[in-house]
């Protein structure tokens, strides 16, 4: 298969190329750190936004998985949360931190409630910024880490770069309802939904054939392209597993979401990509090297299509308000989903 004059198959990139600067500058130009941020105009937002029917209702849709101490996450990722409390006493064994004392405070007798955590903006819901992935030391448009790392974050491409906060137009492929509809390659999940299989490889034909079935309209430049594959209720149903074998896209899905240029493509797993290194050959995680550092496209992992996919919603207004750590690579405050429901039939 062919498209923009590029095949889309599964052959490897050229590394030491890569590494050496052959995939900069990239098509937004020498300076660029928005990637493909750039195709989300006002024009686009627009749009977007005339998708809903104002005399009809309007919903929002979390696309956030929530996120609690022994969430399931890679390598040392973990998140702590501790409860720090001034002025009332706290229930039998409270092991957080009492500050101010326990005595209620002033005349109004006021007592508080915060927290303390500690974690990694790339665990649970998150998008992925281009200081996430490298080939050998070389990220996006050029920038070298030797350059961009510092003690307290990167230097250049940080999530405050991104620019303004992202609103266009989302799609929510659904491969797992293809796939169960198709090759039968996937289970029910508790809520009757479709899942894949531990370390299904996602097609291009899979990717299609989902937007054929659901009707949708091609993708187009800025969108936010969203797979669902159904992995992520394994976060809560079956931890483990949710870690040990996602499924996932390959080289030739990455080459052929990439030539559409959306805002963001993203996946519902913990893992942009299929989790199987024996099919892979022991590349890890080259569609963040080719979408992230080659491409400018943003990868959104663990964002959950289960919302809208159990209210029969698959195309909506794609919002993102980044929280704008300084230095920091990726970002963890969830995206949401505006839609009209589906009118139901009486």
């Amino acid at each position: 298969m062919k498209l923009d004059d590029e095949m889309i198959d599964d052959e490897k990139f050229d590394v030491e190329a890569a590494a050496a600067g052959a995939w900069a500058p990239s098509r937004y130009g020498p300076d660029d750190v928005l990637g493909t941020y750039n195709e989300v105009t006002e024009q686009k937002r627009a749009d977007a936004l005339g998708m809903l029917d104002l005399t009809r209702p309007i919903r929002t849709y979390s696309m956030g998985d929530g996120i609690w101490p022994g969430y399931p996450a890679y390598s040392t990722r973990e998140f702590a949360q501790k409860l720090v409390i001034a002025g009332y006493e706290p229930g039998e064994g409270f092991e957080g931190e009492v500050i101010h004392g326990t005595q209620a405070l002033g005349p109004s007798k006021l007592g508080y409630s915060e927290e303390r955590v500690s974690y990694t903006f790339n665990m649970s819901t998150k998008i992925n910024g281009f200081t996430h992935a490298a080939v050998d030391g070389t990220f996006y448009n050029g920038h070298q880490g030797v350059d961009l790392a510092r003690t307290d974050g990167v230097t250049d491409m940080d999530v405050p770069s991104w620019g303004a906060p992202l609103l266009t137009r989302g799609l929510m492929i659904d491969v797992a309802a293809q796939v169960a509809a198709t090759t039968g390659d996937a289970e029910t999940n508790r809520a009757g939904l479709p899942r894949l299989m531990d370390r299904h490889r996602i097609t291009v034909e899979q990717i299609e054939g989902a937007c054929e079935r659901q009707g949708l309209p091609a993708p187009e430049p800025g969108d936010a392209l969203c797979l669902r594959t159904g992995w992520i209720s394994l976060s809560r149903e079956d931890p483990e597993r949710f870690l040990a074998g996602s499924p996932g896209p390959w080289i030739a899905e990455n080459k052929w979401l990439a030539s559409h240029r959306p805002a963001l493509v993203s996946t519902d797993s913990w893992m942009w990509g299929v989790h199987d290194f024996e099919a892979t050959g022991g590349w890890m995680s080259v569609g963040h090297q080719l979408m992230l550092v080659k491409e400018g496209i943003r990868l959104g992992e663990s964002l959950s299509c289960e919302e809208v996919a159990a209210a029969g919603v698959d195309r909506f207004v794609f919002c993102h308000s980044p929280f704008r750590a300084k230095g920091s690579t990726s970002c963890s405050s969830p995206p949401m989903a505006i839609a009209n429901p589906p009118e139901e039939v009486s």
